[in-house]
């Protein structure tokens, strides 16, 4: 494993990242399906940046501090999941991205991962619940402005993988 990659897996979720309309959320007030979510996020870097065996990435995130919070079955469908379909994803995504894939930060990536396979095999996650999860991990772990770029390409994808539940969603007035 890269020191790079280690560096980034060793640094527990940080305790000040801002929640929905802006106010401080604590570590205690995460769900411990978010928390899968971000141990995901940390996990599928390792495995775009540092190429490394999946086997190992999971074990070592599994022994990060924290993890024992985390919903581990979500976790292991999201890190498993995206990388057995990276190809699959990448296909989704691309279409909707205004560069080339390897010019896209390695975190959204693996977030935009997150969200199309949770829009694909979560259906009992609302696609407003996916995609602003999704935002919130690009706020914690991207870059500056990287929460609004994941924002476009999966409020982007949302319509195709989950039409019934957004169509719902603008016809109520409640669409982003």
């Amino acid at each position: 494993m890269s020191d790079e990659t280690k560096n980034l897996a060793d640094s527990a979720p940080r305790q000040g990242r801002s929640g929905p309309a802006g106010s401080p959320r604590k570590a205690s007030a995460r769900s411990a399906r978010s928390r899968s979510r971000e141990f995901a996020v940390q996990a599928l870097y390792q495995h775009i940046v540092g190429r490394n065996e999946v086997q190992a990435i999971d074990l070592f995130t599994r022994d990060l501090a924290g993890f024992h919070k985390a919903d581990a079955v979500h976790y292991d469908a999201l890190l498993h999941g995206c990388v057995n379909e990276a190809a699959q994803l990448d296909a989704l995504i691309l279409p909707l991205l205004d560069r080339k894939l390897e010019e896209i930060s390695p975190i959204e990536h693996a977030v935009m991962w997150i969200g199309a396979y949770e829009f694909l095999h979560c259906a009992d996650v609302p696609w407003r619940v996916v995609l602003n999860e999704c935002i919130e991990l690009a706020k914690e772990f991207g870059g500056t402005d990287g929460h609004k770029y994941v924002n476009a390409v999966l409020n982007g994808l949302a319509p195709a993988l989950r039409p019934a539940e957004v169509e719902s969603d603008k016809a109520a007035g409640r669409a982003r």
